[in-house]
């Protein structure tokens, strides 16, 4: 199955993503408390390209391993009947202990191939890589290597398409993420939604600055101060001694298809 198409001159008229903090947008938040990301860069993307209304629903939660998003958001997102779907995921199984590689791949490619059974067009797409900024970041480099070529081998597969973040050199630019260093920022987010109108061959609009960005010269590397263990490293470790996630008691922050109101969209 290949993209459809539609009188709106774009292949989609709905987009549903589910998926982990990365979907969820966390590290973009705005001044209302709210979390943007890509994935509502590219729904304003998308709606801003089209001559109809688009719909838009974002099923992801921060701190979900992959089995917990597949679990609880594959099925709500094919019951909404969407014509795409978004799903990420792997990032927070691959920073455990200990994890199979091979068989997050085959859980992603499993529920990328019920998403396309179901009759919508699988986006499918990696995460940006965060190592050169990390504690222990040489480990997690190694297993994102290893999740990225392991997916690759798959693909590529009819009804899927794919977009390899984890290749885009530019975005290890620290510039790119936010002060976590674990988590994308405003111009991440952009960037990673640029990548993915572009795989569909839709305009990215210019007011998001994504290429004056990318020409700009890269930011200098930060070093990692007490307060930035304090911040961010300890709690992390906290909640993964105690069971815990970032996730706990959320909810989708867009639970049903939502038209887009392509006027939102507002520069970096």
């Amino acid at each position: 199955m290949s993209p459809r198409s539609s009188a709106s001159g774009i292949p989609f008229a709905s987009y549903v993503a589910i998926g982990d903090s990365f979907t969820e947008g966390v590290g973009d938040e705005l001044a209302d408390g709210r979390v943007r990301g890509w994935a509502d860069f590219v729904a304003l993307g998308m709606a801003a390209a089209s001559e109809e209304p688009f719909r838009y629903a974002n099923l992801a939660i921060r701190g979900r391993k992959l089995g917990p998003i597949v679990d609880e958001q594959v099925e709500p997102a094919i019951a909404l009947r969407p014509d795409l779907v978004s799903l990420n995921g792997g990032g927070n199984d691959i920073m455990r202990p200990r994890v199979s590689i091979e068989g997050v791949a085959r859980t992603l490619m499993d529920a990328a191939d019920r998403v396309v059974a179901s009759g919508s067009h699988m986006l499918l797409l990696s995460g940006a890589n965060p190592s050169a900024h990390l504690p222990l970041g040489g480990l997690i480099r190694r297993r994102g290597e290893e999740l990225a070529e392991a997916v690759r081998a798959m693909l590529p597969r009819e009804g899927i398409t794919f977009v390899d973040n984890w290749a885009d050199q530019n975005l290890e630019d620290i510039r790119y993420w936010s002060a976590d260093r674990l988590h994308l920022g405003p111009l991440g987010h952009a960037r990673v939604a640029s990548n993915v109108l572009t795989a569909f061959g839709i305009p990215v609009p210019t007011e998001w600055g994504v290429e004056e960005v990318a020409a700009a010269p890269p930011g200098e590397r930060t070093r990692r101060t007490a307060e930035y263990y304090r911040r961010y490293v300890l709690p992390w470790i906290g909640r993964r001694l105690t069971g815990r996630s970032s996730g706990d008691g959320r909810a989708a922050k867009i639970a049903e298809l939502t038209v887009v109101d392509p006027a939102s969209a507002r520069p970096l």
